[in-house]
């Protein structure tokens, strides 16, 4: 009995066993995903180039650049067009005392030298006047001019007299009439600083003169030696002229400039007593000098006070303020930036002959356009 007991038993046992075996597997766990930090990653002794990170960049929303242009190219172009090259170096020589002379607002009234002999050329506006002579003819003179043209300018429009009042416009005082200005090397000098910043300009304009101290004596360390004579530019590779960083079209252009000067088509004389129409016509023939850039030398270099420059934008800017437009909200049209139409603008300035010159400069002022560098 007790083995059919043992029997029963070890069958049933055996039944059990192959019910387990046929069973299905128990499920794996398995631990539940988390991010890993940076720094559970990075090993203990800071070696980050052992193991990185898994990241996604964000995509970040492109910011549309709604900021106007630059008010103007102006301070850039005609920075040096007033700056000999003798002024360069702090030992430069003080300014010439002014001398009241006869002045014209639509003549040059600046003391122009020849760019071949730095003589000083005699012009209509260039004779010396006395004081008896001036009270009793009341002629204008390079002491008057400027108050008469802001007297001029206010009688207008009286708004102008909080600009005035507030800015002194050195270019037409009778200091900065006194100054000589060597036409040619205030051309050259608009020339190399197209398109080239301030300092830059600057730089290569001095290494342009060095180019020529042999000529002059003066070591090129010191760089006190003068600025060179059109006849030595024009005799000049243009090789050589580029190692001064000129590019090739720039010195393409300073040569043909040089060569106008040299065979007479250009000269201070005709700068000085020429109409302004024809100096607009005969230096836009000159390869290298646009509309802008002639006005610009008409106004700082010869120091004519009746000329306007409807091309540059703080102009247009500053008279878009000056009649109580929002210009932060203007838009350009078809590509271009125009801040007033050229249409509107001749309205305006036209009013102000024959001062024209000075109501562009305060125009600058309306919107503070950096030209202290035209001064």
């Amino acid at each position: 009995m007790a083995a059919r007991r043992s029997a029963r038993l070890g069958a049933l046992a055996a039944n059990t066993n192959v019910a387990k075996s046929m069973a299905p597997p128990a499920p794996i766990s398995r631990p539940r995903k988390r991010k890993i930090g940076v720094e559970e990653i990075v090993p203990a002794d800071g070696d980050a180039g052992l193991a990185s990170a898994p990241s996604t960049p964000q995509k970040r929303r492109a910011k549309k650049d709604t900021a106007p242009p630059p008010a103007t190219p102006t301070p850039s172009v005609v920075g040096l067009m007033g700056e000999s090259a003798g002024s360069m170096t702090p030992s430069r020589k003080p300014r010439p005392s002014a001398v009241n002379r006869l002045a014209d607002p639509t003549l040059t009234n600046a003391v122009l030298l020849s760019p071949e002999t730095s003589r000083v050329v005699a012009s209509k506006t260039a004779e010396p006047i006395s004081p008896s002579k001036v009270d009793s003819a009341g002629a204008t003179t390079t002491a008057t001019i400027l108050e008469q043209a802001c007297a001029h300018i206010i009688k207008i429009d009286a708004r102008m007299k909080p600009l005035i009042d507030a800015h002194h416009c050195r270019i037409f005082s009778p200091e900065g009439l006194a100054e000589q200005i060597d036409p040619f090397e205030s051309l050259a000098s608009g020339i190399i600083s197209q398109q080239v910043s301030g300092a830059a300009a600057k730089a290569i304009k001095g290494r342009f003169v060095a180019l020529f101290a042999d000529d002059d004596g003066a070591p090129a360390a010191q760089g006190t030696h003068r600025f060179p004579h059109p006849s030595q530019v024009a005799a000049t590779s243009l090789e050589r002229l580029r190692t001064a960083g000129l590019s090739q079209r720039k010195a393409e252009y300073l040569v043909g400039l040089a060569e106008k000067f040299t065979a007479g088509e250009l000269s201070a004389h005709m700068l000085a007593d020429a109409p302004y129409e024809e100096i607009v016509e005969k230096l836009t023939a000159v390869r290298g000098l646009g509309r802008w850039s002639v006005e610009m030398f008409a106004c700082f270099g010869l120091k004519r006070m009746d000329v306007f420059s409807l091309g540059d934008l703080g102009v247009q800017r500053g008279m878009a303020a000056f009649v109580g437009r929002d210009v932060a909200k203007l838009k350009g049209k078809g590509g271009k930036w125009k801040y007033m139409g050229e249409k509107e603008m001749v309205e305006i300035s036209e009013r102000f002959r024959p001062y024209r010159s000075l109501f562009m400069w305060y125009m600058w002022r309306v919107e503070e356009t950096d030209i202290s560098t035209m001064e």
